[in-house]
């Protein structure tokens, strides 16, 4: 064979594993497209199923923060909740096993948990509070470090929280009906008070915004939303449409976008996204259901707890229910966005009193 026939075969065969690469290419884009289709399918929120039971036993008077859930500092996805027996139960969503059970944590009724995770001293925090006690647990050692009680004067205090400012954590505690906000050390001292107005508060929440380098409060109640700014002392805001009194007792910030939203949930059936930083009212949707709190999922996703027993998925862009999820005994009084390490996006919900907290999934094909 001369050497022209020898580079004509070479460049014939070159071309044909060329060509094998690209069918071979595109094969594997296809197949990439097809399975982000599923996922994407998969994913979508309309189709999430329930999964299981995370808590048998568990028990709630109603408040959004009847139970928490967070990666703790040694990578375990943690629920911790109570049962009527005033115990705080930490359970693991992982393996999904009882870890430790604290008995006789409180003497009442345990309203309101909160997490932080304490990166100073390589720790997690968690806050539990009844009707007039706050106790700060170290989760590590499962020891009390910190509990402040009876600094309100009747009332009940339906939920408190921790604020992080510049790296100084602080206690946050709000009543129904009596006294101010009121903020601790971690050595108990009483640092400051506000909300001189004495509004009744249902939900308290503390928000740090990194552009500004700055912490507010917010507040819900039975006439409209308030934030606070905390270094000045004052009020930030007051969200109210129209002065439409009504109680406000489930609300989210949103800073997945750049402006940063605040939505609100009302007991009669109105959620509203307000702008934080201006206080603007910028869009408003009106269902004829009774709502007790708002989860978060996307942008154009929120997930509803309501009186009927059901959790319904609202899609703001369209302003309409697109799902409605059954299997609790009682109101659905608590949800929650988490993300799983298998299953992906889900949704943990827990309904008033005795009954089962419950893990949501997508799905599988």
């Amino acid at each position: 064979m001369n050497s022209n026939s020898k580079r004509n075969n070479k460049n014939k065969n070159k071309k044909a594993n060329n060509k094998e690469k690209r069918q071979l290419n595109n094969k594997t884009k296809r197949n990439q497209n097809n399975q982000n289709e599923d996922d994407k399918d998969i994913q979508n929120p309309k189709n999430i199923k329930l999964f299981r039971d995370l808590a048998n036993n568990s028990y709630s008077i109603g408040t959004n923060n009847s139970f928490c859930v967070f990666k703790s500092i040694n990578d375990i996805l943690i629920l911790i909740y109570t049962n009527d027996r005033f115990s705080i139960i930490s359970y693991n969503i992982l393996d999904f096993k009882l870890m430790n059970e604290i008995k006789n944590a409180h003497c009442k009724y345990i309203i309101n948990f909160r997490h932080f995770l304490d990166k100073n001293n390589n720790r997690d925090l968690v806050l539990s509070s009844d009707s007039n006690t706050i106790k700060i647990w170290n989760l590590n050692n499962l020891e009390c470090i910190v509990i402040i009680q009876n600094f309100y004067t009747g009332g009940i205090m339906f939920s408190s929280c921790f604020l992080n400012n510049n790296n100084n954590i602080y206690i946050v505690t709000s009543n129904y009906k009596f006294g101010p906000i009121k903020i601790f050390d971690f050595n108990k001292q009483k640092i400051k008070e506000m909300n001189y107005s004495n509004d009744g508060i249902y939900f308290i929440d503390c928000y740090y915004d990194k552009t500004l380098a700055k912490s507010f409060i917010i507040t819900g109640n039975d006439n409209y939303i308030k934030s606070y700014d905390y270094e000045r002392n004052n009020i930030y805001h007051i969200y109210i449409d129209n002065n439409i009194k009504e109680n406000h007792i489930s609300f989210i910030i949103n800073t997945k976008e750049e402006n940063v939203k605040l939505i609100d949930a009302s007991e009669t059936g109105n959620i509203r996204i307000w702008e934080f930083h201006s206080g603007a009212l910028l869009n408003k949707i009106k269902f004829d259901i009774k709502l007790n709190c708002i989860c978060l999922w996307s942008d154009e996703y929120y997930f509803i707890g309501c009186r009927d027993k059901t959790i319904k998925l609202i899609n703001l862009d369209k302003k309409v229910i697109e799902n409605n999820l059954k299997g609790h005994n009682n109101r659905v009084v608590a949800i929650k966005n988490i993300t799983h390490p298998i299953y992906g996006n889900c949704l943990i919900s827990q309904n008033l009193e005795i009954g089962k907290i419950k893990l949501w999934t997508f799905k599988k094909k």
